[in-house]
């Protein structure tokens, strides 16, 4: 049985891959909306020159993700909808 390369590269790393059965979009789908967002928000905004300007940029981008940024759905930010529950 030939594993793909990329399967051989995440169990290299331990990295386990996260992929939806057949016909089933719902399993990433939280995980897909986040990263576009974040990609929509941040990344083409302000196009990151290196590796380390992209990571700083991103970890700056989470921090707001989830202590500033107000949800349309909820009216809250993630965190603060997290603990009022």
């Amino acid at each position: 049985m030939h594993i793909p390369s990329y399967f051989q590269l995440t169990k290299q790393y331990g990295i386990t891959p996260s992929m939806s059965r057949k016909g089933n979009p719902y399993d990433n789908a939280m995980a897909e909306n986040f990263f576009s967002i974040l990609k929509t928000e941040c990344i083409y905004r302000h196009k990151p020159a290196t590796f380390a300007e992209a990571n700083e940029m991103i970890d700056r981008y989470i921090c707001f993700y989830n202590h500033e940024r107000i949800q349309l759905k909820t009216g809250e930010a993630p965190l603060a909808r997290r603990l009022s529950t």
